[in-house]
């Protein structure tokens, strides 16, 4: 998806010179055709379901509750829908910046050429740069350039610098969008990543609309030049979030740890008939160490964030008044479907929140699975 949002501006900017705008549009939807051969051709490998199939609206809430409850993956779409609300300015106003240095369609054409050539030489050097530095300073660099290339398409008017200030921005645009796409799929196990994908999309595009309208409001106003340098200053400023909202680690492993024991059914009544009933309430009975009841508390407050995110509507902690070292966690979810599916939504990475739970008890907890009793 990367190579081909790099490499598209650049042969667009080349067919609006040479063809004009149409031929651009022509080539653009023919070569569609290539894309939709290889789906349809596609044979995907079938997964064996262990779990009921979700419902389009199930899976929806799904999808919203696990970057909800995913504090890394709010801070990366966040920080994505900041930067694009700012960068997309540079793009927005990309033909009138070419209208000011010549009113011809062919400048135009070789601006929008350089910033997808930009986009193909940044895709190119992201290895290197990645293999020399974190990918938090890869990031702030591109964002950064990015700032600037826009600042200075803003301030000059000969055709060899705003070229190269666009050139420059289509390489830092595609290192920060490749890297932005590259951590989203990381984070995200299988079963959501799709879905989580789909959110981070609705906000990039939603901040890049954004951004445009608002840039181009500000240039009927203001003029071009001051929306451009506002914008370049915007993007710039946006780097800072690193000092608040710094990127993940990359090496985080979301393979399912589907250590869960399956509940065990009495009379086979919810198994066999009803995946749908409920809510059903689940508890989880500790006996957690006197000395270690702060440590503890502070665990399961994030293991709670675990469950809400997998599947739980409601959860809560207790203290068990008449023995002291009894503590009690609750959770509802929505019917006992979802709750089979919440076994296998555990990943590898949430197994050390997990472990420093139990690290806090004297014995294994005792779990229990209770149903609405309509």
């Amino acid at each position: 998806m990367n190579r081909r949002c790099a490499i598209g501006p650049a042969l667009a900017g080349i067919l609006i010179a040479a063809a004009g705008v149409g031929a651009a549009f022509l080539v653009n939807a023919v070569s569609f055709l290539g894309v939709i051969i290889v789906v349809a051709r596609w044979k995907r490998t079938v997964r064996k379901r262990t779990t009921p199939r979700e419902t389009l609206t199930g899976a929806t809430i799904a999808g919203l509750r696990y970057v909800r409850y995913s504090p890394a993956i709010r801070a990366l779409i966040f920080r994505s829908g900041c930067v694009m609300f700012f960068a997309s300015g540079l793009l927005a106003l990309l033909p009138s910046v070419a209208h000011n240095v010549k009113d011809s369609p062919i400048v135009y054409g070789l601006l929008l050429g350089c910033f997808g050539l930009g986009a193909v030489l940044g895709a190119l050097l992201l290895q290197p740069a990645q293999a020399r530095l974190s990918t938090e300073r890869v990031v702030s660099g591109g964002i950064v350039v990015l700032g600037v290339a826009t600042i200075a398409a803003a301030s000059l008017h000969a055709l060899p610098a705003p070229s190269m200030a666009i050139l420059m921005g289509g390489a830092a645009w595609i290192v920060f969008i490749s890297l932005f796409n590259v951590l989203i799929l990381n984070l995200t196990p299988d079963w959501v990543r799709a879905r989580v994908l789909a959110v981070s999309i609705l906000v990039f595009q939603g901040a890049v609309a954004a951004g445009s309208a608002a840039w181009g409001a500000l240039a009927g106003r203001g003029g071009i030049q001051n929306a451009l340098l506002w914008a370049g200053v915007g993007t710039v400023a946006t780097a800072v979030l690193w000092l608040f909202l710094q990127l993940p680690n990359l090496n985080i492993d979301v393979t399912p740890w589907t250590h869960w024991p399956m509940p065990r059914i009495v009379n086979g009544t919810v198994a066999a008939d009803a995946d749908d009933a409920g809510p059903v309430l689940v508890t989880v009975e500790y006996d957690v160490i006197p000395e270690k009841t702060s440590e503890f508390l502070d665990a399961i407050r994030e293991y709670g964030r675990i469950r809400r995110r997998d599947g739980a509507s409601r959860w809560g902690v207790f203290r068990d008044l008449e023995t002291e070292s009894r503590y009690l966690e609750t959770f509802i979810v929505d019917s006992w479907a979802e709750h089979l599916r919440q076994h296998e939504r555990f990943t590898q990475a949430d197994r050390a929140i997990e472990e420093r739970v139990h690290s806090y008890t004297r014995s294994q907890p005792m779990v229990r699975h209770l149903v609405f009793a309509e």
